[in-house]
């Protein structure tokens, strides 16, 4: 993106005034703080992991440390769900039911790793840290067990105990059984885990093909392995997936993973952490489809890298125009920190940055082009270990092109640069979500201290009056400051 589109863009954040907006607000009468309904939780242990509300209903489902809530849509219990304690030991494989285990069993939590509502049979699947990743199928109603497949080696899941350890898509069907997307860091147990798959979601909650891989043969399946020689190279690799979106024809991971580099000058290697988008097509039984394309942010000679949190939206009108897309172009509001080479410290600055989903599927299809005209190798280290050639193949490669059993999984090395509209230097932000309301673009932005701050997006030059700005200043109270028709909105 050009720096002719930066100019385009302002920001405005109730947290984040400037003294002209501050001034203003002084000028304004107070207005009365809205109340906030809370939900503590029942239990000392009960951390909440993961929450996803039904669209349709407005209730909100938690999932926490041993418990998964259905509260209404003002945070009321509905109904609770017990999913732990329960005897457990990481180190057994496969759990007991299948097979005996000779460690030591205790009394272990059950922390909530994935949390997905399946709209098609009305159902919630929760999958948990026991037992090496077993999911409950719950009605949505009542949180009633429709099902808790346990007894085949696809059933299980993840082993990693950490929640936010696995992300899941559902790619729905009218008229078959939809299928699940799985990506999960695998903790060193690449022989038990692939770390993407695709998964049948059968209508039966107890059917013997529940989580079965949607296509598995000798030699071909739905799935990405990290292969045993990785590890020789780098011993704590691993795979963390951030964010995972379906659009269009295609199936999305943002991914963050170490790699080896040789700084500038030097004769030897250090390892940092590269921020990759994922692609696959949802048809691809073979995941031959299967592209990584690393991506960052660049602003004021400043890199931020480690990619911290993301969320899909549409351009709307005002911001599609500023970077000349359509108003329903996909548009990726992602958050990253300084640097590459601190994953678990991250350091504190950090920038919200967009990215125009189509720019980065026509790079990918460059790339693809490219290599089918036999150029350059498939620059993909961790899969492949080695670089293999491109290999050569005379075909029309379209922006919907699935791959075939050559050139296959590939990779990009040039980094696809995210558009930077605005940097936090003290409070380093942690999580993202955007929608649209009335044309304009509005992004949410939760930080490390615990705060929120709310960025708009509009138009450079823009006059903001009553009409203009988000229509009849939209909820004024919670901006902290009213802005007078006619005012111009400084850039931050």
């Amino acid at each position: 993106m050009s720096a002719a589109m930066w100019k385009w863009t302002c920001l405005i954040s109730h947290l984040l005034l400037s003294p002209m907006m501050s001034s203003l607000a002084r000028q304004q009468p107070p207005h009365p703080k809205r109340p906030f309904a809370t939900f503590p939780g029942e239990q000392a242990e009960g951390t909440f992991n993961h929450l996803v509300v039904d669209e349709r209903t407005g209730h909100i489902y938690l999932g926490a440390v041993n418990r998964i809530y259905k509260l209404s849509s003002d945070l009321k219990v509905l109904v609770t769900h017990q999913t732990g304690p329960d005897e457990d030991n990481p180190k057994c494989y496969p759990p007991r039911i299948v097979q005996t285990c000779n460690e030591p069993l205790t009394l272990t939590n059950n922390i909530n790793k994935m949390l997905l509502i399946d709209y098609k049979e009305n159902r919630l699947i929760a999958c948990g840290s026991l037992y090496q990743g077993i999911c409950k199928l719950l009605r949505l109603e009542d949180l009633f067990k429709l099902g808790e497949p346990f007894h085949k080696k696809e059933h299980y899941l993840s082993g990693v105990n950490e929640s936010g350890s696995v992300f899941g898509v559902i790619v729905s069907y009218s008229h078959m059984d939809d299928k699940l997307f799985i990506a999960t860091a695998v903790d060193g147990k690449p022989e038990y885990f692939p770390t993407i798959s695709s998964r049948k979601l059968t209508k039966n909650s107890e059917a013997d093909g529940m989580f079965a891989y949607v296509f598995h043969d000798e030699f071909v399946a739905s799935m990405i392995k990290i292969p045993s020689d990785t590890f020789t190279i780098i011993p704590d690799f691993d795979i963390y997936y951030i964010y995972g979106f379906s659009s269009g024809n295609f199936v999305y991971f943002l991914t963050l993973q170490p790699e080896m580099i040789s700084p500038p000058g030097s004769t030897t290697k250090e390892q940092v952490y590269t921020s990759k988008l994922v692609r696959l097509c949802k048809e691809d039984a073979a995941f031959n489809s299967y592209v990584e394309v690393p991506i960052g942010c660049e602003k004021n000679g400043v890199e931020y890298r480690l990619l911290q949190a993301a969320h899909l939206s549409k351009a709307g009108a005002i911001l599609a125009r500023s970077l000349g897309a359509s108003p329903d172009d996909d548009i990726l509001f992602t958050v990253f920190s300084k640097g590459q080479k601190r994953k678990m410290k991250s350091l504190d600055e950090s920038a919200l940055c967009i990215f125009v989903l189509k720019k980065i599927n026509d790079r990918i299809k460059e790339r693809l082009q490219s290599c089918y005209r036999g150029e350059g190798t498939l620059d993909l280290a961790w899969l492949k270990v080695k670089d293999i050639p491109c290999g050569s193949a005379l075909l029309t490669i379209d922006d919907n092109f699935c791959g075939l059993d050559m050139n296959a999984p590939l990779g990009v090395s040039e980094m696809v640069r995210g558009l930077p509209i605005f940097t936090e230097d003290g409070d380093r932000m942690t999580s993202v979500i955007a929608y649209v309301y009335k044309n304009h673009s509005l992004a949410f932005v939760g930080t490390k201290s615990g705060k929120m701050k709310k960025v708009g997006l509009v138009q450079r030059g823009f006059p903001v009056s009553a009409a203009s700005c988000y229509g009849n200043w939209l909820h004024r109270d919670e901006w902290g400051a009213f802005y007078r028709p006619g005012a111009w909105l400084p850039i931050l």
